[in-house]
């Protein structure tokens, strides 16, 4: 029964990873501004792609599985993750490339709307897989070197780094392959990089909510795995 409900929450954080990340690819193509106030700064204009929003939940989730379950549960879920999003582009570009009939939604829009580029979308698994897998292995690394104390050092010392690789790499091929201009890869930089920070200091007490009930229910002792 234990094995049952713990396969079943391992199903669940990857079913949450493979959404969030899926659904990064369908709507990274708007982006939003907003003015937020920050102390010692004042006025200041956030603009960030809304593909933002869910991807740092990918960050959380794979921290709950390496602690819970180990590096290699983790990085079979960072795969599975890959090979979703690989099937994700190839459902989406047969889907624009048949033609539409009369009535429904038309093929204009539906490309404006799904129509994925190539460059995107090869910039997107690139600073994924740099990010993810880096994520993962300084989870583990900080986990080793604290003998599994301080969660919350390998929590935000683990996702601030691979979150600074991941927006650095994904602007830097989208700059590169002109789909956004250099004059705002600092901006955009920053502010992915903050938003990510400042997402990373929040999730912090919810992977320890998370794990004091997991351990709860599972009866798990200091740094035990479920294996």
């Amino acid at each position: 029964m234990k094995n049952h409900h713990a396969n079943f929450l391992y199903l669940c954080l990857a079913g949450i990873f493979i959404s969030s990340l899926v659904s990064c690819n369908l709507i990274f193509q708007k982006f939003f501004e907003v003015d937020i106030w920050i102390p010692f700064i004042g006025m200041y204009t956030f603009q960030q792609s809304v593909g933002l929003l869910p991807y740092p939940v990918t960050f959380l989730v794979t921290d709950i599985i390496s602690e819970l379950y180990g590096q290699k549960k983790a990085n079979q879920v960072v795969t599975a993750g890959l090979i979703a999003s690989i099937f994700m582009v190839g459902v989406i570009t047969i889907s624009d490339k048949i033609p539409s009939a009369p009535f429904g939604v038309g093929s204009e829009t539906f490309s404006q709307v799904f129509g994925l580029s190539s460059a995107a979308v090869f910039a997107s698994m690139m600073a994924y897989l740099f990010a993810q897998y880096i994520d993962v292995r300084i989870f583990h690394f900080w986990k080793k070197l604290t003998k599994g104390k301080h969660l919350w050092l390998r929590n935000n010392a683990s996702t601030m780094f691979s979150q600074l690789v991941d927006t650095f790499v994904v602007l830097a091929l989208l700059c590169y392959f002109s789909i956004i201009d250099w004059s705002m890869f600092s901006q955009l930089l920053l502010n992915g990089f903050l938003f990510k920070v400042f997402f990373a200091a929040i999730d912090t007490p919810i992977v320890y909510g998370i794990l004091f009930l997991a351990r709860k229910k599972f009866n798990l002792k200091f740094g035990e795995e479920l294996g």
